[in-house]
Parts: structure tokens; sequence; C-alpha cells
């Protein structure tokens, strides 16, 4: 689950992380407001207003503005909010703007001695450890860094039994070229960063920039948060912050009936029980000559009821031109599944798109005998082999 930047950087100010102040806004009004208050209470004299969605590249698309007084809030948080933001991460389609996040302007003016860094914490699945990657370049160009200076990305390989050592946050500092006071405060941020990343079961943590002010404070302007979906369930608090308007709908709809769901571009819509029998699917239907449009994990036990909101889900899908099946009985008899899949085919009086239906184990042969017999539109497979021959005349 992605949060956004003002729910991630309430996670870190918990665990003693230093941030850019500010507050979240979802009108105009309530944007000037916040500003008064960031000026009595931080003496700011300008404000960031930042576009709240989850993607980067916000600054760039025009997300993220600056404002020089009061009066500028008002206008600049009216034309950010409600607009359709495009950036290198949204797609052409953009995301509506529902929320400005108003924060005080930490670059203070005629001041040249700020240093912005780039760090992030994850999980790196070939050391089995986490990684912590940090860059004195950090900005809004670290994928140009990262692409035309590598030596200037560092890693920080960190045991997760052991946790990041302070001889390991030394090093970081240093590389990162701080001293004195700037260098103390970096050991300390590093420390409530990683403490956050642990104890919030985060997948992914990115700090873009990190900023020495002049006076040698290190603060997140920025934060970008991904948290285990798995993990969720210790942490309510976290839960509360989903934010359904920046997902996809299918996805919402699909988690409601407990089905894995993941959009995907393709023509034939594809409904499996385990993940791995989705995955060979996917695979056959572009060995067929189709693109799978989805992938959808009923689980193990499918049902007349699952059967029928994955159907609908799939059916969704303007670009869906055959729907394959695919589910092996071990728990469950290949006879029900059958029984389910015609039951949730009258439902829909005639489907728009053919079916193609292939059930393994348990009661096979009777299930193939309920598919064919159901008068409906519907075929019926054995092997992969006699499902991927259907596949390719329904779409051909």
């Amino acid at each position: 689950m992605n949060l956004h930047e003002y729910q991630g950087k309430s996670i870190l100010k918990n665990y003693n992380v230093h941030i850019q102040e500010g507050f979240v806004a979802e009108t105009p009004d309530q944007a000037v407001m916040i500003a008064r208050q960031l000026k009595s209470k931080f003496n700011s004299e300008f404000y960031v207003i930042k576009a709240q969605i989850h993607a980067g590249g916000r600054g760039k698309g025009g997300g993220v503005k600056l404002a020089k007084s009061i009066d500028e809030v008002g206008n600049i948080a009216d034309n950010i909010l409600g607009m359709q933001l495009v950036t290198h991460q949204t797609g052409p389609k953009g995301k509506e703007v529902h929320k400005v996040l108003v924060a005080q302007d930490v670059y203070y003016p005629g001041d040249y001695e700020t240093e912005e860094y780039y760090i992030s914490l994850l999980l790196d699945r070939d050391s089995g450890r986490h990684v912590l990657m940090y860059s004195p370049e950090g900005g809004m160009d670290i994928e140009v860094v990262a692409r035309e200076t590598p030596h200037l990305i560092y890693r920080e390989y960190i045991d997760p039994g052991m946790g990041l050592q302070t001889y390991q946050m030394r090093r970081i500092a240093f590389n990162l070229g701080l001293t004195g006071e700037a260098f103390k405060d970096m050991l300390r941020f590093l420390k409530g960063l990683y403490d956050s990343f642990i104890y919030s079961d985060a997948q992914l943590l990115e700090i873009n920039p990190v900023l020495k002010t002049s006076d040698n404070k290190i603060l997140a302007v920025d934060c970008k948060f991904s948290i285990d979906d798995s993990a969720l369930f210790r942490h309510k608090d976290i839960m509360a912050m989903r934010d359904i308007t920046e997902e996809d709908p299918t996805e919402v709809e699909a988690g409601e009936h407990n089905l894995n769901f993941v959009k995907l571009d393709g023509n034939v819509g594809c409904m499996v029980n385990g993940a791995g029998l989705a995955m060979a699917t996917m695979d056959l239907i572009k060995l067929s000559g189709g693109s799978p449009a989805n992938f959808l994990d009923v689980g193990g036990t499918a049902s007349a009821e699952t059967v029928e909101a994955g159907f609908r889900i799939i059916l969704k899908d303007p670009n869906v031109k055959a729907i394959l099946i695919n589910i092996f009985g071990g728990i469950v008899r290949c006879d029900r599944v059958a029984n389910g899949v015609v039951e949730a085919c009258k439902s829909f009086g005639s489907l728009p798109v053919p079916v193609i239906v292939r059930l393994q184990g348990t009661n096979a042969e009777e299930a193939k005998t309920i598919i064919d017999n159901s008068g409906l539109e519907v075929f019926s497979a054995i092997s992969f082999e006699d499902a991927a021959i259907r596949i390719k005349e329904v779409i051909s």
C-alpha cells in the first residue's frame, strides 16, 4: 500500500526524524488557513504547495509550486487542486489531484549553503538483506545521476537481524561529505529512518531530497512510503491511511471479494486458482498469440460467488476479447467449480465474449460434461494444449 507524502512524513515524525513541516488541504481556503498557521508557528515567508498523488515527478509535471505570499497560496492551491497531473510515473492519463500539502519553505532566501542528498531503504532479495541506497546528488534528477554517474550511488547492506549499525551510519555521513553538527544530525536522521522503515513493515522508503540546511540540520523534504500489504493487519493506524481514490477501481473491487487481481493491458482475461498456475496461464495466452488482460487468482476454494465476481471485474475491461478459466481441482472438486461457472455465466444472460474453461483434478471428466451440456457459449478444455488451441481460435 502506497502512502501520500504527508502520511509518510507523519510516520517519520513519530520516530524523531526531522521533516519539512506542513499540513494537508482539500480546498484553497484550507490552504490559506494552513499558510497562516505556518507563518505564526515557524515564521514562514514562502510556502511550498505540493500535489498529493501516488507518483513521483510531481515537480516536473507542475504539481509543486512556491508561493511567495499567503495570497499566492490560495491561487496556486486552486490551480493544482482538481488538475490532472501527468508525470513519468502516472502514464499519459495522469492522476486527479484531490489534496495538496502546504509546507514551510526550508530553503532560506539567498542561502547557498544548503545541500540535497538522496536516501532510500528497500529489501535486496538477492542478498536477503536490507539495502540503504544514497547519493550526494539528490533532487529531481536522481534517475539521471544513476544513469550517467553511477559511481555517485552508494549502497550499504544491512543484516536484518543486526539492524543498521553505528559504523555504517558514520560511513554514510562521511561519504555524503558531512562534518560537525550536520554529521551528528545525519546519524540521528538515519537511525529514525531505519526504525520507521522496520517497524512500519515498509517495502520501500525513499527520501528525495534529504536537505542539509545552512544551520546544519538534516530534514526530510519529501517522502515516499510503500507498505507491505501482508503486514497491514498489525498496523491498523497505517491501514486507516489508505486512499482508494489513488488505486485502480477494479483492483479495489477485487479486494472486496478477496480476489488477487492486477490489471494488465492485453486482450484475454484469465481466472485461475494459485499464483504459479496463473503465471503459467499467462505464458500460455502469450504463446497462443494473445496477451493477458489481467492476473486474477480466485484462491483454492473457488465458488459460484467468487467466479461471478471475477467475471464482472474482467468484463469491465473493454479490451477483453475472450476469457480463459484455468482451475486445478485439488482442494475443491472440479464438478463443483463447473457448476459455479455455469451459474455465474447464466447470471449474465448472454456473455459478450467467448469463455474457455479448463478444469483439471478431482472429477475433471464430470466437470467437462457439465460445461458441454450447459447450453452456454462456454468451451471446455482438458489439457493446456487444448486451451491454447481454443484461445487461438476465438481471438483470431
